[in-house]
């Protein structure tokens, strides 16, 4: 994908979900969209700890 499909990707969604005109994404700083997209996803799961990695590739190995 290039910057350019990039941006007018997150230029639609901040327009359809957040509601944002062209000129209010345009003017937002990465930090300021990663931190409304973060909020309004909520809480995410912490990834898996080694012991888990470890459990899953005992129950489920490859090969």
């Amino acid at each position: 994908m290039t910057f350019a499909e990039g941006a007018g990707r997150l230029a639609g969604f901040a327009g359809a979900v957040l509601g944002w005109s062209a000129d209010r994404f345009w003017s937002a700083t990465p930090a300021e969209l990663a931190a409304v997209v973060t909020a309004l996803a909520g809480d995410t799961p912490a990834p898996a700890d080694a012991a888990t990695v470890a459990r899953l590739r005992e129950a489920f190995p490859d090969g």
